[in-house]
């Protein structure tokens, strides 16, 4: 399996208002380790770099470049880091959870 497949975001369009609001939630807030936060850091400048490159050289390829592939699966793998850093629960949630449980 490709990262781009295991790491696809899929897109989710609500049928009316309500379900709308239902289907927005806050970001979430995540825990990032050193060493995610080193892939990320590195992966972005990749990112970046690559993304200059292209544009500096006028697009020349267009949208099925093998740099464009190339800038695609490092971003597939930047979301692929920080969606597997842990979601820390919003505060609110904490202190329910808290007084639940004690």
């Amino acid at each position: 399996m490709d990262v781009q497949t295991a790491y696809a975001v899929p897109a989710a369009v609500p049928q009316n208002a309500r379900s709308l609001q239902r289907s927005v939630a806050l970001p979430a807030r995540r825990r990032i380790p050193p060493v995610s936060g080193y892939a990320l850091e590195k992966l972005g400048h990749a990112i970046e770099y690559l993304t200059d490159e292209y544009i500096h050289e006028g697009c020349f390829g267009g949208l099925q470049s093998p740099r464009v592939e190339a800038i695609q699966l490092l971003m597939a793998a930047n979301r692929g880091v920080y969606f597997e850093c842990p979601v820390v629960p919003p505060l609110g949630d904490r202190i329910r959870s808290f007084f639940h449980l004690h």
